[in-house]
């Protein structure tokens, strides 16, 4: 279930990284739209980046591995459990996906199931549901009214005001907002997401009506019709949101074309999150030593050394040359059924893994030495909770192998093994 945490926390890191880049470069400009489209592009993001792997080649000289077979180890273990952590972690956050997604849809449906009581009617290409019970509020088309008189100045801006959230659909964003709730519902940052975004749709609103109507008054209409009820939380409430705020707002300069430079930061920014959250390392052979591009050469002495092609250049293979592929490949003191007795004899499955209920492969490059023995030991995939170490302790104490050799001379060859933790 490694892929459930790293959803967890990669997730929450992009909303952290996109709200404090929101809140420090974007949040004071009048570009409503593209803020908005920020907004929904961070969360999107935190939903898709953690499920995306992208394999990046890095060169590296006379560096590449030959693969051994997968051990597995801690088949069984699980019986003697007496208590797995992680399973209830992951329980509590069903649960917890549960019953968001339960709220959110009984919200839906009870204001699904009072439109449906309320006769409605068209007005200038809007429709409109009267009754004396609703506080003026959107729902995807359809504009709910406590009262609506034809003659009434003020009720033309409220109508303007909600007609703007339904021409910029405005609902389906608060839609994807609650399902993205229920998912991240451990996370405060997503009441802060709403709130931000709730408060751009305001904005826009509010913008759309000063193009018709006077500042002064309808800055005067927001004041008379604040209210501490916040309606339905599927809904835009005309007065739903602080009201000090949207008037600064309508009374701020507007943001000049130069201040768009701004949002070319996100260029690097989107690109920092795929690069850290969503690359793995991978180490090419553009420059290992292969068989086939060795020679052996006779030198002014009579003694024969070893020559390999590296970057189209015949070089001296000197000890410290590490080979990919060799003609005689290192082996195991005792062969392959030695070193499976050796990793189960020796290897423990951590306390913290089973706890957490942790699975998967890690896997390790080696070097095998010209005198067998093991170094350079590294985990190049790991799982976490304390799996890799132990991976780590075990093949860095490992007995010396018989080394590689090379038209008969021993040569350093690197080495990668999986080694996978596997509860019952």
């Amino acid at each position: 279930m490694k892929w459930l945490i790293d959803f967890w926390v990669e997730g929450s890191l992009i909303l952290s990284l996109g709200l404090l880049f929101y809140k420090l470069v974007l949040e004071k400009l009048t570009f409503f739209d593209w803020n908005r489209v920020f907004l929904l592009s961070i969360m999107g993001m935190a939903l898709v980046i953690p499920f995306l792997s992208f394999q990046l080649s890095e060169s590296q000289p006379v560096l590449q591995e030959f693969l051994l077979p997968t051990f597995e180890f801690g088949q069984g273990i699980a019986e003697s459990q007496t208590f797995n952590w992680f399973e209830l972690l992951l329980w509590v956050y069903i649960i917890g996906v549960g019953i968001s997604l339960i709220r959110t849809g009984l919200g839906l449906v009870k204001l699904i199931f009072q439109l449906q009581l309320v006769e409605k009617f068209k007005y200038q290409g809007l429709v409109l549901a009267v009754h004396p019970k609703f506080e003026p509020a959107s729902f995807f088309g359809i504009i709910l009214l406590p009262s609506f008189n034809p003659e009434d100045p003020d009720h033309h801006q409220i109508l303007l005001h909600e007609s703007v959230h339904v021409k910029k659909k405005h609902s389906w964003d608060l839609l994807f907002t609650h399902l993205f709730k229920s998912l991240f519902w451990f996370n405060p940052l997503v009441i802060l997401f709403e709130k931000l975004l709730r408060e751009v749709h305001e904005f826009q609103a509010d913008h759309g009506v000063i193009g018709s109507y006077s500042q002064f008054d309808y800055s005067r209409l927001l004041l008379r019709l604040i209210v501490q009820d916040r309606g339905w939380q599927l809904a835009h409430s005309f007065n739903q949101f602080q009201t000090k705020k949207r008037i600064l707002m309508m009374n701020r300069e507007k943001s000049n074309s130069v201040a768009k430079s701004r949002f070319l930061m996100i260029v690097p920014l989107v690109a920092m999150m795929v690069l850290v959250f969503a690359c793995d390392q991978n180490i090419s052979d553009e420059n290992a030593i292969k068989p086939e591009n060795t020679v052996e050469i006779i030198n002014e002495n009579g003694d024969t050394e070893l020559h390999g092609m590296v970057n189209g250049k015949l070089v001296e293979i000197g000890a410290d040359e590490i080979f990919d592929v060799v003609e005689d490949m290192p082996t195991p003191t005792g062969g392959m059924s030695a070193w499976g007795e050796y990793l189960m004899a020796n290897l423990k499955y951590p306390d913290k893994a089973k706890q957490m209920g942790i699975e998967g492969t890690v896997v390790l490059a080696f070097v095998v030495n010209t005198d067998g023995s093991i170094s350079d030991v590294e985990i190049l995939r790991g799982i976490g909770a304390g799996c890799d170490e132990e991976a780590h302790r075990v093949v860095q104490n490992a007995p010396n192998w018989e080394p590689g050799k090379q038209r008969g001379q021993a040569v350093r060859t690197r080495m990668r093994l999986p080694i996978r933790f596997k509860l019952s």
